[in-house]
């Protein structure tokens, strides 16, 4: 395949970067005095982000040199939710073992033009590659077709990120890692999130007790309605992606449209809140570049920041109650990521493509007289079939389940 020149996007005055770097300045001189209070937090808040991070090379020592390329060349992040932990079996009931339940991989574009969020059913019935768990030694066998949420058990996050990548064909230098605690913490720090319901939504088994219309859900509700499937959509693990999705999106509104990135002490409670609450891997657990990662994904346009299912069906009869992989769907998308070419639903208006990082076109020939010269025609974005999702910049409301 013959490259194609690719022109470097034309960078934005980012008031966000200008409040990263007035936020550095203040922590700079507070470095400076062995006795600040500030010194000490900035140091916790480094030790925190060091003593939580995970190696996920699993011994591969080219998955550990992939690490080091820049993540200003585009990135591909996987962040995995665990159902329960040590701490908090009691709370949210008692499990046989850990499980990947959130499973969620986020592509940004080399540009950082655009972004695509791939949400992996739970119950998405893959293939797994051998895993040894770095923490006792174990070594667990490849499996045919086993649910996605089972390769936690297998050898903790590196093992997530091995079965995902060799799912999607992508490799996956970073990844984080969160429990339901660090949902409800980052959650209050943001300050909620506003969600909109076409009815009420009451489900027990979640805790989950929402009316019809726009409710702001931070904290434990946040975590419930994250959670609920019995009272959304068909009460399918699909039907909940669908309403995480819807979260996320306005998650990306809020953060965009209040300032989050704006405010210091959000900035600091975010940062703390996520620090306590998520392992990193090694390869991301450096502050400057979570931070430069994140204005990356701030910077984007709502309408090109993209979430996506999986594409899968629950018809097939050798796998009852599971999702089982549409592979031609599945494949054209992740060979789009792949070669960092953005996509767009089907049955949407795909927005034309970003002109800032195409070859300027130089003319040849001019029109005769008295014709009128065509204009170039804008390059667009194919729209792929099969996909469902939507953009951060669509508000739709959740489904409830209507019974």
């Amino acid at each position: 395949m013959v490259g194609i020149a690719r022109h470097g996007r034309l960078k934005r005055s980012n008031p966000y970067a200008r409040a990263l770097k007035a936020v550095a300045a203040v922590l700079a001189v507070a470095v400076i005095s062995a006795s600040s209070v500030a010194a000490i937090a900035v140091w916790s808040l480094h030790q925190k982000v060091d003593d939580n991070a995970i190696d996920i090379t699993d011994g591969d020592t080219s998955a550990a040199e992939s690490q080091f390329e820049s993540y200003e060349n585009g990135f591909n992040i996987l962040l995995v939710g665990i159902d329960n932990d040590a701490t908090q079996s009691a709370a949210y009931g008692k499990r046989d073992a850990t499980l990947n339940d959130v499973n969620i991989l986020v592509h940004v574009s080399a540009d950082h033009s655009n972004a695509v969020v791939v949400s992996i059913p739970r119950d998405l019935i893959v293939p797994h590659p051998t895993c040894t768990d770095t923490k006792n030694g174990d070594e667990f066998s490849a499996m045919a077709a086993r649910p996605v949420n089972e390769a936690m058990s297998r050898g903790g996050l590196p093992c997530v990120v091995k079965t995902i990548s060799e799912l999607t064909g992508l490799i996956i230098p970073y990844a984080g890692l969160i429990s339901f605690d660090g949902v409800v913490q980052l959650s209050d720090a943001i300050g909620g999130v506003p969600i909109c319901l076409d009815a009420a939504i009451k489900d027990p088994a979640a805790g989950l007790n929402l009316p019809a219309g726009t409710s702001i859900v931070a904290g434990d509700t946040a975590l419930a309605f994250l959670r609920s499937r019995k009272g959304v959509g068909d009460r399918s693990d699909l039907a909940r992606i669908s309403s995480q999705q819807i979260y996320m999106a306005s998650l990306m509104r809020t953060v965009q449209g209040n300032g989050t990135l704006t405010s210091i002490p959000t900035l600091i409670n975010l940062a703390d809140a996520a620090a306590s609450n998520i392992a990193l891997s090694t390869s991301l657990a450096n502050i400057d570049t979570m931070v430069s990662m994140a204005l990356a994904l701030n910077d984007i346009d709502l309408d090109r920041l993209l979430f996506v299912q999986y594409p899968g069906t629950t018809e097939d009869s050798d796998f009852p109650g599971k999702v089982v992989p549409l592979d031609a769907v599945a494949e054209e998308m992740f060979a789009k990521l792949a070669a960092d070419e953005p996509f767009a639903l089907a049955g949407t208006t795909p927005t034309p493509a970003p002109t800032t990082n195409l070859p300027v076109p130089v003319e040849t020939s001019t029109s005769a007289p008295g014709e009128t010269a065509l204009p170039t025609p804008e390059p667009t974005v194919q729209a792929l079939d099969g996909l469902t999702g939507q953009t951060a910049e669509d508000d739709s409301c959740v489904q409830a389940f209507s019974g």
